[in-house]
């Protein structure tokens, strides 16, 4: 036996609990394991935290960063972290890369010190791992501290001159066939196609709807934060850090959260030119009632009546609660828009803002990008065609239909119009741009694609069509 005495031990140090990065990973937990999304997940996580006195409004704003920059950027910091260990990203546990992806964005996407994000980071993990794997995450982050993010860029992208897509998509934190999918519907050379994935991983600004005859744009600019929207005449932009359930006409129903593009769509087709009435409007898949509620209380102003039909019961129960309060009639039902409740020739005006791959949201919904497959879109395609048929055989002739979606997937938007021109007689497109008055880079039209770099909304997509016999 050795005579050296031997050294104390070190008594056991308790990790540190951190509630603000607790919460940021019982959040991407939840979108990763229940396919959640963080728009619905964080909110009331953050009211928890703060009931319980953990959180004040600086902790929220961390936390809602960490979630957000980290889901934004999953795909470069999955390809930084794969450079740092030593096996197969897919056999790393879920829980362990979650914790890598946050320190990695604190150290990369942040101006949190090294230091100070390294040392959370593993804090962190020997909270919710356990002291062996944070022993891992502390090593990894280590070597992730070594360079900066354009550092490490230089070394995981492929140069863009080798391949431009696969080069983008690490850059820029797209799947390759998303960034190939967008950069064919925008069209034109590399500029724009990395303004637009740029602002997919911005912080989209809050957009309020003052909905006419229940609220004023002037009601809602009263608010502090708020400034009015770009295009829309309904539209009030909250500054960061605004918070629409505070403001009472959001409360009591009569303004609403709604993207710009949202509303364009919806005004396009309230102001499109009709031949004849202009009495009975549906909104053919109305959930969750943004739109619904927008033109209901544009067709009250006519004098027109309101159908709004949702298959969800659900959804459409949302859709019931938007609409409440509307200044004139209306109808919400819960139906198939593929299988209408409703006789041909029935409508003046129709939208169908039909279900989609929501490539368009991805400012808001960072995830859905690393969700979706290419597949994804064949599974769209027959529903999305049905329910444009569907709208084209209950608008009465001389009305008009507004198909809309939030992807400008051009098997999404372009491919179905096309198809259903061909398929339903005696129809015509009129050319939308004239009906977003003020609007630039509209395109050739005669259909209209809105972008997030270019119009600051979700890329929505219109077509608008007459029923001319």
């Amino acid at each position: 036996m050795s005579d050296q005495p031997r050294r104390p031990r070190k008594p056991y140090r308790r990790p540190q609990k951190d509630p603000v990065r607790i919460l940021a990973f019982e959040a991407l937990r939840a979108v990763d394991e229940r396919d959640a999304y963080a728009n619905l997940v964080l909110p009331p996580l953050l009211r928890k935290a703060r009931d319980k006195g953990d959180f004040d409004a600086r902790d929220a704003a961390l936390a809602t960063e960490l979630v957000y920059g980290t889901l934004r950027h999953q795909g470069t910091y999955d390809a930084v972290v794969a450079a740092c260990v030593d096996r197969p990203l897919g056999e790393v546990d879920p829980p362990v890369l979650d914790v890598l992806s946050l320190g990695a964005h604190q150290l990369l996407g942040t101006r949190i010190p090294t230091h100070a994000a390294v040392s959370a980071t593993v804090e962190l993990a020997r909270v919710v791992l356990g002291d062996g794997r944070a022993k891992f995450v502390n090593a990894v982050l280590r070597k992730v501290a070594q360079d900066d993010l354009d550092g490490w860029l230089e070394r995981v992208a492929p140069p863009y001159d080798d391949d431009p897509e696969d080069h983008l998509a690490v850059v820029h934190s797209h799947p390759r066939w998303i960034v190939s999918a967008l950069w064919d519907s925008l069209g034109g050379g590399r500029a724009g196609i990395e303004e637009l994935l740029r602002a997919d991983n911005e912080r989209p600004e809050v957009t309020l709807v003052a909905r006419p005859g229940r609220a004023t744009t002037d009601e809602l600019l009263a608010e502090d934060a708020a400034v009015p929207g770009r295009w829309s005449p309904y539209a009030v932009r909250l500054a960061e850090g605004g918070e629409p359930g505070g403001i009472t006409a959001v409360r009591e129903g009569r303004a609403g959260v709604q993207d710009e593009g949202s509303q364009l769509v919806a005004l396009a087709l309230a102001n499109a030119p009709l031949e004849g009435p202009d009495r009975r409007w549906l909104d053919g898949c109305a959930g969750p009632g943004g739109k619904a509620a927008l033109l209901g209380a544009l067709a009250a102003g006519r004098g027109a009546v309101l159908l709004a039909s949702e298959k969800q019961p659900h959804r459409a129960g949302l859709v019931a609660k938007a609409l409440d309060g509307n200044p004139g009639p209306y109808q919400v039902i819960t139906a198939d828009g593929t299988r209408p409740a409703w006789r041909p020739g029935s409508f003046d005006r129709v939208l169908v803002d039909v279900p989609c791959t929501g490539l368009g949201a991805l400012r808001r919904r960072p995830e859905a990008r690393w969700r979706r497959r290419p597949e994804d879109l064949d599974g769209f395609a027959p529903l999305q065609r049905g329910l444009l048929r569907t709208a084209l055989e209950s608008v009465r002739v001389g009305g008009v239909v507004g198909y809309a979606t939030c992807s400008p997937h051009l098997a999404e938007t372009r491919a179905v119009v096309a198809d259903l021109l061909k398929q339903v007689p005696e129809t015509e497109l009129i050319d939308a741009r004239p009906l977003l008055p003020g609007v630039p880079d509209l395109g050739e039209g005669p259909d209209v694609q809105l972008w997030p770099h270019l119009h600051g909304t979700d890329a929505m997509y219109l077509a608008l069509i007459r029923r001319t016999g």
